[in-house]
C-alpha cells in the first residue's frame, strides 16, 4: 500500500491530479462527517456532567 501511494503521488498526469484532489476531499468530508456524529453526543454529556458536578454535595470533601 505505502509503495502504491508513493508512485501515485510521483505520477504527475492530470488524470492522477483529479484523482487525488477527489481522494482527497473524500477524506476531509468523512472527517467531517465523523467529527459532527460525534459532537452531539460529546455536548449532551458535558451537559449532564456540568449538572452532576452542580448538583453534588461537596461539603465535606478533602476533609479527615
Amino acid at each position: 500500500m505505502i509503495k502504491f501511494i508513493k508512485k501515485f503521488r510521483k505520477d504527475e498526469e492530470g488524470a492522477v491530479t483529479v484523482d487525488w484532489v477527489v481522494l482527497t476531499a473524500a477524506v476531509v468530508g468523512l472527517g467531517v462527517a465523523g467529527v459532527s456524529t460525534v459532537s452531539g453526543g460529546v455536548n449532551g454529556l458535558a451537559s449532564k456532567i456540568v449538572t452532576g458536578v452542580d448538583s453534588a454535595d461537596n461539603v465535606g470533601a478533602g476533609t479527615k
